[in-house]
């Protein structure tokens, strides 16, 4: 198949991959608080443990165009569970707060009876051309890490994590990300496709949380994204590797 013909059929799967995901969000009235502008330094991604980077891993140096730091807020009331409960409840039975459209989550070979943990790895099935395999870079009571993996839409790193507030329970994914080639980079920043996706995806996930914790949502989703423009510097500083351009 020529090129052209090929990076038509991505889209067309895409599209149709698009269209079952955002339905639902079409219909959301929980309020979503959105901001978005340009970032600074302090916008780059924390470092990760080298124990969890090999050649398969995708830092965002290995990323194409700018890089897209998100943050998704939900703080609940009377939640039944506490953070520490609420993030075990995470790493063990991710699935149940992927939405429905994301077919499956398979979980690689875990050595422990608490659940996966640093090094094992996950695949996440999304919608169009593209799965989502991911490896556990860090886990702790409060937060589980993510990295990225080839044959991933996005190259960089996820971080959810939960904390008590008061008498309120936070619940955050925070991420840093760039497109993984040109097309996806199309896809993401400039028809904005995966970018509305992935919105939907972690809003869903977000009030999942809120479910889960047997509590309510105050004040609605909060949502952050901040951009720094495409640069040849190692926006990560973890891997001497040119950025591909």
């Amino acid at each position: 198949m020529s090129r052209p013909r090929r990076a038509l059929a991505v889209v067309g799967r895409w599209l149709l991959g698009t269209g079952l995901v955002t339905w639902r969000y079409i219909w959301e009235t929980t309020p979503l608080h959105r901001a978005e502008c340009r970032g600074d330094e302090e916008d780059r991604p924390p470092q990760l443990r080298r124990d969890a980077i090999d050649d398969r891993v995708l830092l965002v140096s290995d990323g194409y165009g700018p890089m897209f730091h998100r943050r998704f807020r939900v703080c609940i009331a009377e939640a039944d569970l506490d953070a520490r409960q609420l993030m075990d409840r995470v790493v063990r039975d991710f699935e149940h707060f992927v939405p429905s459209e994301v077919v499956a989550v398979h979980v690689g070979e875990v050595g422990t009876g608490g659940g996966p943990d640093v090094g094992d790895e996950l695949l996440v099935e999304m919608p169009g051309p593209w799965n989502g395999p991911v490896r556990i870079a860090n886990r702790d009571n409060a937060s589980l890490t993510l990295v990225t993996l080839r044959g991933h839409l996005e190259a960089g790193q996820v971080c959810f994590r939960a904390r008590d507030d008061g008498d309120l329970l936070v619940f955050e994914i925070e991420l840093w990300a760039r497109s993984s080639g040109r097309l996806t980079h199309l896809l993401y920043t400039h028809l904005r496709l995966s970018k509305e996706v992935q919105l939907n995806m972690w809003v869903r996930f977000c009030l999942a949380a809120v479910t889960t914790s047997g509590g309510r949502l105050v004040d609605g989703v909060h949502i952050s994204t901040r951009w720094l423009a495409e640069t040849t510097k190692d926006v990560d500083g973890q891997r001497s590797r040119p950025i591909r351009t």
